[in-house]
Parts: structure tokens; C-alpha cells; sequence
């Protein structure tokens, strides 16, 4: 790895980790600059302008959530068993102690949601594919007979996604103590109403 990539990765890392705190609008360059004794027009260098650094630091956080998350539990087996491991490395994602504001794509969806450009269509087309996995997931769960047939595997997608959503904000926003035992009691009810077993 060259010197230049070297500086480039240190740069992301850092800014992803600023970003999990700050919000995408928190990291600038010229913050970035200073926390990591840099020039402005050094880090210029590597990114063209802002939307170039927000763009690549949702690329580390999509990296991160897929080698954290998705990987280990796509190898758990096909249906009930590997449903139950995203949970759990979804939450542990969330509260993972080296991102200090929690999950970037939580952040960064409030943010970006009404707002145009290509850290928004970057942001969108990655949470679609995350839905498009997690359906993937309860339809394999269907072939293996775990869940019923007439599952609606996008529905159960949606409902899957907004009880992590639930949880993240009750966590962080409400300070509920009871957050993440609510959100296990949603997940188990929502496994019992996909469930194949009457």
C-alpha cells in the first residue's frame, strides 16, 4: 500500500468515526485537517469536495455493517437460524463502544432523507439492498419450512428493519433503559407471526 493510500484510509477511518457522532454534516475538511495534522488542500487531494468524502465515508460504513453484520450470519444456515444471527450482530452493530454515536445509516437517513445528491442516492440504494437481503433471508427461511409459505418477505423485511430502528432511537434518543428487552420481545413476536408452526 502506498503512502497516499495509507493517508487516504487514516483519512476515511477517521471520518467515518467522526460521522458516527457528528452526522455526515459534522465531518469537514477542515476539522478533518486539524484532528489528523493535515493541510486542508492535502485532504482536498484525496477527496474533491465534501459530497466526495460524505459518498466514500457511507462506502467504509457499508463495508464495516457488511463484514460486521451480514457476513457472519450469512454463515449460519439458510432460514430461521441465520434471521436470528443478523439481530444479533445487528445489535451488537449499534452499540458497537468505537463508533461513538451508534449506527451511521440511522444518522445519516434523518439527514439525508429531504435533501438531494449523491451521499443520499448512495445512502438509498444501500439501505435497499439491505432490505433486499433481509427479504432474501425470511425467504430462505420459508424453503427451509421454518416460516409460512404465504409470508409476505418484504413486509416481513420492513418490520425487521424498523424494529432495529425502534430500538436505535429508544436507545439513544429516549435513554430507555427497557430498549433493547423491547426490542427482542417485537423481533420474537415478529419470528412467531412468520413462523410456519401454527
Amino acid at each position: 500500500m502506498s503512502k497516499g493510500e495509507e493517508t487516504r484510509e487514516r483519512i476515511l477511518d477517521r471520518a467515518y468515526r467522526l460521522a458516527t457522532r457528528d452526522g455526515l454534516d459534522g465531518v469537514s475538511i477542515g476539522v478533518l485537517a486539524g484532528e489528523l495534522g493535515l493541510s486542508k488542500s492535502g485532504l482536498f487531494a484525496h477527496f474533491g469536495s465534501k459530497e466526495d468524502l460524505q459518498v466514500e465515508v457511507l462506502k467504509v460504513a457499508a463495508t464495516q455493517f457488511e463484514e460486521t453484520v451480514l457476513r457472519p450470519a450469512f454463515k449460519a444456515p439458510r432460514g430461521l437460524p441465520r434471521v436470528k444471527k443478523i439481530m444479533e450482530n445487528w445489535l451488537r452493530w449499534t452499540t458497537d463502544p468505537s463508533l461513538p454515536g451508534g449506527c451511521l445509516f440511522m444518522a445519516a437517513a434523518t439527514e439525508l432523507d429531504d435533501r438531494e445528491g449523491r451521499p443520499r442516492d448512495y445512502l438509498v440504494a444501500s439501505q435497499k439492498q439491505l432490505m433486499a437481503s433481509l427479504a432474501k433471508a425470511a425467504r430462505f427461511a420459508v424453503e427451509a419450512g421454518h416460516f409460512r409459505s404465504d409470508l409476505d418477505c418484504e413486509q416481513f423485511a420492513f418490520e425487521f428493519d424498523a424494529i432495529v430502528f425502534g430500538y436505535n432511537h429508544a436507545r439513544r434518543l429516549l435513554r430507555d433503559p427497557n430498549a433493547e428487552t423491547r426490542a427482542r420481545v417485537a423481533f420474537r413476536r415478529l419470528l412467531e407471526s412468520a413462523s410456519s408452526v401454527a
